[in-house]
């Protein structure tokens, strides 16, 4: 959370899922600043037997202002559980349950960097047309896997 705080210059509307943690998390890297909300999904009982592989079903959402003015209309954290999708699907070792489950954190954080990179610089996005970095003006054309292998870590 320090670091999206860090990034960001502007007054941002947040939302989060239940988690307690992020209450103070968000309060320590944005202050006042910003206009934040919890989403808590409520789940019903499974309806089969064998649900061991299976999410719960939900049955509802209950939100609650946290800090500022959030506007109601915008409370959501489907963009965020997209990506996390996106992540999963692109990324078996974030699937859990598969012999591709990374447990090291320094490969976690390896793997991560080489997903967005190509994300952002490799993959021409239908509703863009062109790569995330080139709409944003940071490349002039769509990279290769040799320029993308090559690029110098981030500091």
């Amino acid at each position: 959370m320090q670091d999206v705080g860090a990034r960001i210059a502007n007054r941002v509307q947040l939302t989060t899922d239940g988690h307690h943690v992020y209450v103070d998390a968000v309060e320590d890297a944005f202050g006042a600043n910003v206009d934040y909300a919890m989403l808590q999904k409520i789940y019903g009982m499974p309806t089969e037997p064998d649900t061991r592989y299976s999410p719960a079903t939900c049955i509802g959402c209950k939100t609650a202002v946290v800090t500022g003015n959030p506007d109601p209309n915008h409370i959501s954290t489907s963009f965020v559980e997209r990506r996390n999708l996106s992540m999963r699907m692109g990324m078996r070792r974030f699937t859990r349950l598969t012999n591709g489950f990374g447990k090291k954190l320094e490969n976690h954080g390896h793997m991560v960097a080489l997903y967005f990179r190509h994300y952002n610089f490799c993959r021409v996005h239908k509703t863009l047309r062109v790569t995330p970095a080139m709409e944003a003006g940071l490349a002039d054309h769509v990279w290769d896997l040799s320029e993308l292998v090559s690029m110098p870590a981030a500091a």
